[in-house]
């Protein structure tokens, strides 16, 4: 995370001629304080040639710690614990309460391994692309490399693309071929420790691609067919509806004019596209 900058100058506030100013851990100034995961840090906060109570506050960046009534006046002690990587970069300010800039602040440089193991699979299918990916996250930052059947990965500009922040370390293979198949490790070294993960390439034969154009466009050629059938066969299609009223209209219809109109659709139909049936009213 980014450093705040810190300052040297030692702020006050005059009271009665006296320079009323603070220390954190017996720093006057900004400092940074270096530690390791896990452990709590105690931060102690002094007001210094005050001669009556003076409140302190503390704050987490911009945000403002609540702390106890006994906790307030002239000595102000806050414990951050367990210390994580969150904390890593975090700002602690201690401030009189009347005077805000009258402050003391402290950065926490959280130090820590990398925190990498395990494996993974992946099943690819050839031409497709496929990214893998490892958390490189640590403090100070790591050195990382991938390896490819514990060899160094010899890279090929058009098909290989790295990508790394602070946290993430990724090898991007496009256009995957039967021979990028195998075991690819990414290791990640710090002065604290290292870590290693290991992803195993599986790479696929192509699968036949359905062919969704084609089947679209036989379904339009013959919706397109019927259609100009159903216009072609307009007399006939009148004269059965004329048919099929009357025969409602003389109760002599079996079935409700909806239902009939759908069998002459149907037959009708069939007939367009095989053109060997035929169908009389």
């Amino acid at each position: 995370q980014p450093r705040r900058s810190l300052r040297s100058a030692r702020p006050c506030h005059f009271l009665l001629g006296m320079c009323l100013e603070l220390s954190v851990n017996n720093h006057a100034a900004d400092f940074t304080l270096s530690t390791m995961l896990g452990p709590p840090v105690s931060l102690s906060c002094l007001v210094h040639n005050s001669s009556q109570a003076e409140e302190l506050l503390w704050y987490r960046g911009d945000g403002q710690v609540g702390l106890k009534d006994g906790n307030k006046v002239n000595i102000s002690n806050i414990c951050i614990s367990p210390v994580n990587e969150s904390d890593n970069g975090v700002t602690f300010t201690c401030k009189l309460a009347r005077d805000k800039s009258v402050q003391v602040s402290v950065i926490l440089d959280v130090q820590f391994p990398p925190q990498l193991s395990g494996e993974e699979t992946f099943h690819v299918e050839e031409d497709k692309d496929v990214t893998l990916s490892c958390n490189s996250k640590s403090n100070p930052q790591a050195q990382t490399t991938w390896y490819k059947d514990n060899h160094r990965l010899t890279l090929q500009q058009s098909r290989h693309e790295l990508y790394q922040t602070s946290e993430v370390f990724q090898l991007s293979i496009r256009k995957v071929q039967k021979s990028d198949h195998g075991t690819y490790t990414c290791i990640v070294e710090s002065p604290l420790g290292n870590g290693t993960k290991d992803f195993h390439l599986v790479v696929e034969d192509k699968k036949p691609v359905f062919p969704t154009e084609a089947v679209i466009a036989a379904v339009v050629v013959v919706t397109i067919t019927i259609l100009f059938g159903i216009v072609a066969r307009k007399d006939t299609f009148f004269k059965v509806w004329k048919a099929l009223v009357s025969w409602e209209k003389n109760s002599i219809v079996c079935c409700n004019t909806l239902f009939c109109f759908f069998v002459f659709f149907f037959f009708s139909t069939f007939s367009i596209l095989f053109h060997n049936v035929a169908f009389h009213c």
